[in-house]
Parts: structure tokens; sequence; C-alpha cells
């Protein structure tokens, strides 16, 4: 299985499922299920589908009780750990909170938490399939299309952050990039291998908390089709140090996500 504190699993809340379907198959090339998954505890949870036949993740439908009691159309990560009620216990003592209490299902154990500053996210004790008892999570890749090729995390209290994800999940912070008057973008490394970065989030900042970015092989066609479904580009396309193009958008139920690729 996989290495504790890895993202494992990426999750689309949102009011409208069969609208993100065809959103993200025009944007991302994914199919998403039209129907839920019989493993999801009687919720309406579909999974996400890449080309080559691997998971991408889930959608889940939010129910109007959902929506009553808080629950809005966003994007989450899932980070492996060896015990969950270990790591809520642990979560809570370092200034972060219990979201949603511990829930037993049949792909694992899982519990939504909030990191001090009040970014969601999902901590998960993963089953692999009987007949996998080795499986590996392939859904980020730093290269693969049609996964989430990096993890980012604008906080209002990077310090904390950075304090709180090293002690919880071994986040090592190894180089960071000056970007003027909105501060260091530190990079995450985790496991030899560079997953995503944080910085501080300033007013001007178009998202808060975690966002992750897609791989697609064409950034510029990606910004079309997200367009002309529907989207709302927040951060125009622009290249990054790495020589990929990235842009920030939104989809149309309102749930932000990056996109990175080649032009």
């Amino acid at each position: 299985m996989d290495r504790p504190a890895s993202f494992i699993w990426y999750e689309l809340m949102t009011t409208d499922a069969s609208a993100a379907a065809r959103f993200y198959g025009a944007v991302v090339g994914w199919k998403i299920a039209g129907s839920a998954d019989p493993a999801a505890g009687g919720q309406d949870y579909r999974m996400i589908q890449r080309s080559d036949g691997g998971s991408a993740g889930g959608v889940l439908q939010l129910t109007a009780q959902m929506c009553e009691q808080g629950a809005k159309t966003t994007w989450l990560g899932y980070l492996h750990v060896k015990d969950v009620d270990a790591a809520l216990r642990a979560i809570n003592a370092d200034g972060g909170s219990t979201q949603m209490p511990k829930r037993s299902l049949p792909v694992g154990e899982i519990a939504m938490v909030s990191d001090p500053a009040g970014a969601p996210f999902y901590v998960m004790h993963p089953i692999p399939p009987p007949d996998k008892p080795d499986a590996v999570s392939d859904v980020f890749d730093t290269v693969a299309p049609q996964r989430v090729r990096w993890n980012e995390l604008a906080s209002s209290n990077l310090a904390a952050a950075k304090a709180f994800y090293s002690r919880q999940f071994g986040f090592e912070f190894n180089e960071t990039m000056p970007m003027g008057a909105a501060g260091d973008y530190c990079f995450i490394d985790q496991g030899g291998c560079r997953i995503g970065g944080m910085m501080q989030k300033s007013s001007g900042d178009a998202v808060a908390g975690w966002l992750f970015y897609f791989g697609v092989p064409s950034a510029s066609a990606a910004k079309r089709a997200i367009e002309a479904g529907g989207g709302k580009v927040l951060v125009d396309l622009h290249q990054v140090p790495s020589g990929d193009w990235i842009l920030v958008a939104e989809d149309p139920q309102g749930a932000p996500f990056g996109i990175v690729g080649a032009q």
C-alpha cells in the first residue's frame, strides 16, 4: 500500500454530478460514472475513470441536507494515515479540527478534518482490494495526464501550516521561490517526491485552502473547454519555471481547480 501521509484520493463534492461529468470530460478527458458506486455506503458517489482505465478520484453528489449543514462544492484531497483514530487525536491536539467523524467503508476508514487555518481535507486508512493486497494509488503523478500533478495550499498562516503538516504528515520544505511582495512559495517534498507547494494567502488570491492541478496535454485547449463549458478562469494561462503552463479556474458549480500541461 501507499506510504502514510501521501495523497491517495481526490474527491469533488458538487451540487450537480451529471453536469460535472460533462464539464470535466471535456476539460480533462475523464469519464465520470452515471450512477452511484455500490461501495459508497448509500451515498450518491461516482467514480472518475481515466482514459487508461485507472481511477482519478470520485464525485460526491451533495444532498440538500448536506448543503444546509454547510457543505459546498469543492475539491478535497485524502491523505493516507496508518490509524484514523490516532490521526484525529493528533490533529485536534495540534490546532486542527474534526469536520466529519470517522466512517468505515468497504474501501477503508475516513474522516474529514481541517488544519489550524481551516483548510479541509480527509485522512484515510485504505483497505486494498482482496485480489490486489499490494495495490498502490496512482491518482497523483508529477507528469502523467488526467491525474493530479500538483497539490497547492494557500494558507492564511503559512508558518503555522508548514509546522502543522510537517508534524502531522512529514512534509518537508527544502526549497523556496521568492515571489516579491507575495512572499515565498514553499515547495512540498514528501517521500523523496516534490508534490506541490504552499504560500501565504493574500486578500487578492483567487483560492484559499488546497488547490489541485490536473494534468492535460494542452493547457490552452483546456482553457477553451473551460470557457465553452460554463466554467470561469480565475488566474489566466501562464508559464511556470518548470516550463509547463498553468491556469486556475472554477467549474460551473463553483469548485476551484488548476490545470497544468504543455501550452
